[in-house]
Order: structure tokens, then C-alpha cells, then sequence
């Protein structure tokens, strides 16, 4: 499962990869993000209300109220960040957002750890012939309001989960069980507008050959390169 991911990609550019008029980009002044961990915000393009492509800021991960199991009042929502392939059809938690509210999200590399004390993070992005270029791609997601007690206040804010699937042979020995799933750009209108049945199409393993280690090292938590 994927805990972390970049975005170095200006804002000008997404617009143009993701076919985003200049009225529909909600983000205000956006800056590259090296690192972007759960419970923060990230970009996210998504179907409006009148039909357009936007892009939007929205928090990473769907929030779960949750209570204490000791005194039964509420406490922090847990934040669902990943959202399986074999789950999001028939799980009630999920079915609604993926038949309904599919998006894309915007990123440069993703990152998973090994071993522990001290951990390796590897990084891992899509073929290049130029070490230090990051060619920006797109998972597939999801995304779902949330009105409720948030971090001390009441907060009512958009959220997104990330759709994981089957590692590849590339991620595989880092990661053995997940890896999220990255869209082909032709596949982009689809996830955002196609049937559940044309979707759930897309949620398999992206080619190995089609990707790279782009960095690797204890502590490495960000990918700046770009």
C-alpha cells in the first residue's frame, strides 16, 4: 500500500495533461510537492458539477469517525488512504464513490519502505533515459465529502482514497502484497466517466517495463527531482 507519493509537476502542466480549462483549476498558487503523506492535501481531477474536468485540492484519505473503546466518545477519524481492487465493488464503504465519484491523481513517484530500523524507501516513477526526469503520470482514485468532528473542530472538506492492486515484477520485491494502480492517459476519460464495468477493467498491475527505481536509501521521504 502506498503511504507517500510526489507531485513535482507545476500547475500549467497539469492543466495541459489533464485536459483542465484554466477556469476549472481550483488549486490557487500551487507549489510542487516532494512528499505528500496521508491526512495532507494533494491534487486531484475529478468530474464537476456541469460536466467539466476541475482540479482540485482535497485531503488524502477517506475519513471513518471512530470512538474510543475505552470511554466511547469520539476520537481522531481514521484516514483511508488505499482502497483494494477486489473491495471497491462490494464493499459498502466503497461501492458508492467508485460508481459514482472516480478521479485521478496526479503524481511524479510513489514510494514504499523495507525492513525496518532503519527502513529503505525506494521510489519508484516511469522509464526515462534521464535519471533526474520525473514524467508525471496518474493514479486512479476515488474521492467522497466528509461533514463531521475533525482535528478539534467541525469541518465539512472533499477527501480521495488511492485504488491499489497486485504489485508488479518491479515493486513486488519491495512490496509484495500492493501497489496502486497508474492509468494510461487514454484510459483517463474512462476512469472518470465510464461505466463501473469499463473501470474496474483498468485496476490491474502497471508494466514493470513501462517503470524505473527513480531513488533509494534510509530516510529517503521526499523525491524532489523533476
Amino acid at each position: 500500500m502506498c503511504n507517500l507519493h510526489s507531485n513535482m509537476t507545476t500547475q500549467q502542466a497539469m492543466r495541459q495533461l489533464f485536459d483542465v480549462a484554466a477556469g476549472f483549476d481550483g488549486l490557487g498558487n500551487f507549489a510542487p510537492l516532494p512528499a505528500i503523506f496521508p491526512r495532507y492535501s494533494a491534487p486531484v481531477v475529478r468530474i464537476g458539477a456541469g460536466g467539466e474536468r476541475e482540479l482540485v485540492s482535497m485531503h488524502w484519505g477517506f475519513l471513518m469517525p471512530q470512538v474510543s473503546k475505552k470511554t466511547g466518545k469520539p476520537i481522531m477519524p481514521k484516514a483511508v488512504n488505499n482502497a483494494r481492487d477486489d473491495k471497491v465493488r462490494h464493499s459498502g464503504f466503497w461501492r458508492a464513490s467508485f460508481e459514482a465519484r472516480r478521479c485521478l491523481i496526479p503524481a511524479t513517484s510513489f514510494c514504499e519502505a523495507k525492513g525496518r530500523n532503519p527502513a529503505t524507501y525506494y521510489w519508484f516513477g516511469m522509464a526515462s533515459e534521464d535519471p533526474d526526469a520525473r514524467p508525471p503520470f496518474a493514479f486512479a482514485g476515488m474521492w467522497r465529502g466528509f461533514r463531521g468532528e475533525y482535528r478539534g473542530e467541525l469541518v465539512e472538506i472533499e477527501t480521495h482514497t488511492m485504488v491499489t492492486s497486485t504489485p508488479n515484477e518491479l515493486v513486488k520485491p519491495v512490496h509484495p502484497d500492493r501497489m496502486p494502480v497508474i492509468l494510461e492517459p487514454e484510459d483517463y476519460e474512462t476512469w472518470l466517466t465510464g461505466t463501473p464495468e469499463a473501470a474496474a477493467e483498468l485496476m490491474r498491475p502497471y508494466p514493470a517495463g513501462k517503470m524505473r527505481i527513480v531513488q533509494q536509501g534510509e530516510g529517503v521521504k521526499e523525491d524532489p527531482a523533476g
